[in-house]
């Protein structure tokens, strides 16, 4: 099996089985956003305890990319503190410019490595990205 034919299996399967798909109970930050060029929207909940991200779940609509990249998302930042979770995310907007990343934690994420290579699609891969930023932000606020 080719790396891409893999890769294209763990996206479909975070887009068909989406991990931390829903919404949470407790008291939790959200974050909403949309992709106006495409359609994609998401709603992202963090539940943070003393500045770490002990929950997140995440609802909307969008394709493939844009979905499995918020379960990706969700999976990865569970359980880390604010400062862990955007160092996440800045590795992750490198990956999207092409630049080598590993990513330990969640080796799915790497699946989305060849989105770089279509421009119109990587606002669809950092969309959920986007809103874990915004909403560490605004608990620094």
């Amino acid at each position: 099996m080719q790396l891409d034919d893999l890769y294209r299996r763990v996206i479909m399967d975070h887009y068909k089985n989406p991990r931390n798909r829903g919404t949470l109970n407790e008291e939790s930050v959200t974050i909403n956003l949309n992709n106006p060029t495409c359609g994609d929207r998401i709603s992202l909940q963090l539940q943070v305890v003393d500045g770490k991200v002990t929950d997140a779940k995440f609802s909307g609509e969008g394709c493939s990319i844009s979905m499995s990249s918020a379960s990706m998302m969700t999976e990865a930042v569970k359980g880390k503190s604010f400062d862990e979770a955007l160092t996440m995310a800045d590795k992750f907007s490198a990956l999207m410019k092409g630049e080598p990343v590993e990513f330990e934690e969640l080796e799915d994420i790497e699946a989305l490595s060849g989105v770089n290579k279509f421009p119109a699609r990587i606002k669809c891969a950092t969309l959920a990205w986007n809103a874990l930023r915004k909403g560490i932000e605004h608990q620094h606020e």
